[in-house]
């Protein structure tokens, strides 16, 4: 697929029957794993409720459920930060997505390329805000 969110044609299923055969919590919420095309890595998971998965497939683009906003975010809205989807694939439960995207700059929220840039150590080395501590040597 072309980066020029043009849909995902070549899922070979029509949207609304893919939704039919996932098996959303009791939320109505699928998780999703957002991974990057060429290198493999983690970028983010995030939600999708069934309109966010269709909008997904004909978009072309993540859109997903913002649970504390309650409504559905296209990602990359304000900041740019697309993510083009090259393929999309269901688990054996249909109950988690895996979706392979071509990202257009930082994945996480906080600038990062991939939400996944923390160690343990750095998690338990912050105050409680999450803030990293002073490291003294």
């Amino acid at each position: 697929m072309a980066s020029d969110d043009a849909g995902l044609g070549d899922t070979g299923v029509d949207p609304a029957d893919l939704v039919a055969r996932l098996t959303f919590d009791d939320a109505g919420l699928v998780p999703a794993v957002v991974q990057d095309h060429e290198s493999r890595d983690v970028l983010m998971v995030a939600w999708m409720d069934a309109d966010a998965v269709v909008a997904t497939v004909r978009e072309g683009r993540t859109v997903f459920w913002s649970r504390s906003r309650g409504q559905l975010w296209r990602k990359g809205e304000t900041s740019g930060h697309v993510q083009h989807v090259r393929d999309l694939r269901v688990d054996c439960d249909a109950d988690t997505l895996l979706v392979t995207v071509e990202q257009v700059g930082a994945a996480c929220h906080t600038g990062e390329r991939t939400c996944f840039h923390r160690r343990p150590a750095d998690l338990v080395a912050a105050d409680p805000s999450g803030t990293p501590a002073e490291v003294t040597s």
